[in-house]
């Protein structure tokens, strides 16, 4: 089994507080193996988190502890909680953080709240549960899975998330923006698409919405958003000139708006929530 722990926060890079949580870890756990998902969330955006999480979480072995810590509500009544699928473990606060991965991977689960002072740091700070409850769990799970079951009470479900906006009627599917990377691509809710041929993409699992698989002539479709229209959906930049807005599939299988060579969601004044249409021909 993997002794992997994954961080993903809305902490940046700029103060310490990534590298104290690190310092939790080992201090725990001194041969645990760290990898950082992203640090760049927006900060306090769960629903960000909560997707980058079900995008990420499939590409680590099985074992993983996935240390979640984007929090607004830390410090309040929200339970710090632990959950165990068959393959992974997940720490972080109870505000559907987890929530889309949980559905994602479509599997039974268990959850506990953290709450045994054995499994903390000796003080608890009332903005930084990341370093002394998150961080000591995930050092705690990752070296030995079993104490799941100390760790607190059982929980018969944990807070879960809106759905990112995803309607179909009328040949068209109604999307949002879900995150903006650090090129400028607009990463939507509109997927997952695999290519059937290179004229043609199959959507074929929506998260848990109750769309059908649909079919659409790639070179045909039109995706908009704000008033800029983007007519047909390539396979990679290179197929636009230099500096021209683009559709195309994320290595995710989400429809993306980008750029070739420049910053899509600065030239489009995209943000985080605004609406996109796919329009199918």
């Amino acid at each position: 089994m993997s002794k992997v722990i994954a961080l993903l926060t809305d902490f940046g890079l700029g103060d310490i507080y990534v590298g104290m949580m690190k310092a939790a870890i080992v201090t725990i756990f001194p041969s645990a193996r760290i990898i950082d998902i992203t640090h760049a969330i927006q900060p306090q955006n769960v629903r960000e988190a909560a997707f980058a999480l079900m995008n990420g979480y499939h590409y680590f072995p099985a074992g993983t502890t996935f240390c979640v810590v984007v929090d607004p509500g830390v410090g309040s009544d929200r339970l710090p909680i632990a959950v165990k699928s068959r393959q992974y473990h997940f720490v972080g606060p109870d505000n559907g953080v987890l929530s889309y991965a949980l559905a994602h991977l479509g599997a039974d689960y268990e959850a506990v709240k953290l709450e045994r002072p054995d499994f903390q740091a000796d003080a608890i700070s009332h903005t930084f549960h990341g370093r002394d409850i998150f961080a000591p769990a995930a050092a705690y799970l990752s070296q030995a899975p079993e104490v799941f079951d100390a760790m607190g009470g059982g929980l018969d479900g944990i807070v879960s998330l809106p759905l990112p906006e995803l309607s179909y009627a009328r040949q068209r599917l109604i999307g949002e923006v879900m995150h903006i990377d650090h090129f400028g691509n607009i990463i939507t809710s509109i997927g997952a698409f695999h290519w059937l041929h290179e004229q043609a993409l199959k959507l074929t699992v929506v998260m848990s919405q109750n769309i059908p698989p649909l079919e659409l002539s790639a070179r045909e479709a039109n995706i908009t958003i704000h008033s800029h229209t983007v007519h047909g959906i390539s396979h990679a930049y290179h197929e636009v000139a230099p500096g021209a807005i683009l559709a195309q599939i994320d290595s995710n299988g989400f429809l993306e708006i980008g750029a070739n060579q420049d910053d899509a969601a600065d030239r489009l004044d995209a943000q985080l929530g605004d609406k996109v249409m796919l329009r199918l021909t």
